[in-house]
């Protein structure tokens, strides 16, 4: 089947080269978030001090054994630069342990009497971890990356079909829609519990009104309304994290819509079902002039109004079905548009494991590994699901029965 899909692949590439184009959605996700952390100053600077609290800990061991007698639970992260949906790890552990992060700054202040640049950073990230600002970033990040990072590792899932992926996504656009109405309020709420245990006042910073002089030609109704501190953070931090949030993700998976519209009644038995006559008859077409010499159109329409009505009363996936046509044998043009929707790759990141795999393998200690030898163990690095469940007695004693040396003379 593989061999089959890549030689469709090849010829339809062909003929069209943007038909079999999808962008992977695991990456299409991680640069909707990039996209949001890059939306604002404010954004960017709240990064900037999550990675500087890591650095400043991490910088030495006597410093970091001053986080873990203060911060015993969770450990600070790294801030990615290439995996955002990870950075759900930086956050979470200033997220729920605000506080205490705090007392460990403190204590790294007291202890670096000596020298004055460390010092002034240890200074300066408790003032800002006793900011309200701060705060209020923190809970929101925390919620936008919590979700992203949940339907990220959904996706990455080996059994993801473009029906589930399309699922995920509009579950997402939806949350961030509902999160966009009365996501702040619910912030606001955490972030000034959590301002009371650490004993900081729970406002914003007032901006300061710029005065000028009003020219002759202006009226009063031009001035600028007076906004509160909430309502100026809320406009330009919340607002702007979740609108770019938006339009990201229908930005980029767009395309998504161009698959729905090809494969969209192969999703399953209810779909395929639900369908007339003249609307399988338009969806036969739509995918048969993409897939022109791979199933032939009147042929693929007749296996399709069969199966309506020979396909059981119950829920079946688009993989069950193919279960069952292979099993029927008798529907040829339709196996093929199964065969073709279950191949379409949603992601790639099972395929770049591979690649994680191999830093770990060939190490500096092992490169003068052969290369049949490197591919042996990296596949048995890949596939350890499947090794775990090998008895390797069994193998031990087929390769001695296979290989037995000794020669039994009469």
């Amino acid at each position: 089947m593989k061999g089959k899909h890549q030689g469709v692949q090849k010829r339809l590439l062909e003929v069209n080269p943007s038909a079999l184009y999808m962008p992977c959605a695991c990456h299409s996700l991680n640069l909707a978030l990039s996209d949001m952390a890059h939306s604002c100053v404010r954004a960017v600077s709240f990064f900037g001090i999550v990675q500087r609290i890591y650095a400043l800990f991490s910088g030495s061991s006597k410093r970091w054994k001053i986080l873990l007698d203060n911060v015993p639970e969770l450990t600070l992260k790294f801030v990615s630069n290439t995996r955002w949906e990870s950075r759900i790890k930086s956050v979470k552990a200033i997220r729920f342990q605000a506080p205490q992060l705090r007392v460990a700054l403190s204590a790294l202040y007291d202890s670096c009497d000596s020298d004055a640049k460390l010092k002034s950073e240890a200074e300066s990230l408790y003032n800002a971890l006793g900011s309200f600002e701060f705060l209020l970033g923190m809970i929101i990040w925390y919620e936008i990356l919590f979700v992203i990072n949940k339907v990220s590792k959904k996706l990455q899932s080996k059994s993801m079909c473009i029906d589930t992926t399309i699922v995920q996504v509009e579950g997402i656009m939806s949350y961030f829609e509902k999160f966009r109405v009365d996501g702040f309020l619910s912030c606001m709420d955490i972030a000034k519990n959590i301002a009371l245990d650490m004993d900081v006042e729970p406002t914003l910073p007032t901006k300061r009104r710029i005065i000028r002089k009003r020219h002759f030609d202006e009226t009063n109704e031009e001035d600028e309304q007076n906004q509160s501190p909430e309502e100026v953070f809320r406009f330009e931090y919340f607002l702007m994290v979740v609108d770019m949030a938006i339009a990201s993700l229908k930005s980029r998976f767009e395309q998504l819509k161009t698959f729905e519209s090809i494969f969209g009644f192969l999703f399953d038995s209810k779909k395929l079902k639900s369908l007339d006559e003249k609307e399988l008859r338009e969806c036969c077409i739509t995918f048969h002039s993409t897939y022109t010499s791979d199933v032939d159109l009147n042929d693929l329409y007749s296996e399709l109004k069969v199966l309506q009505s020979t396909l059981p009363n119950k829920l079946l996936s688009a993989t069950e079905i193919l279960e069952f046509v292979k099993s029927a044998d008798c529907y040829p043009n339709a196996s093929i548009a199964y065969r073709i929707f279950l191949t379409v790759p949603v992601t790639v990141a099972s395929a770049e494991r591979s690649f994680s795999k191999l830093k770990l393998i060939k190490t500096y200690l092992r490169s003068s590994m052969s290369e049949e030898r490197l591919n042996g163990l990296a596949m048995l690095s890949i596939e350890k699901e499947l090794l775990e469940n090998i008895d390797v007695d069994d193998i031990s004693n087929d390769f001695a029965s296979q290989n037995a040396r000794r020669s039994h003379f009469l």
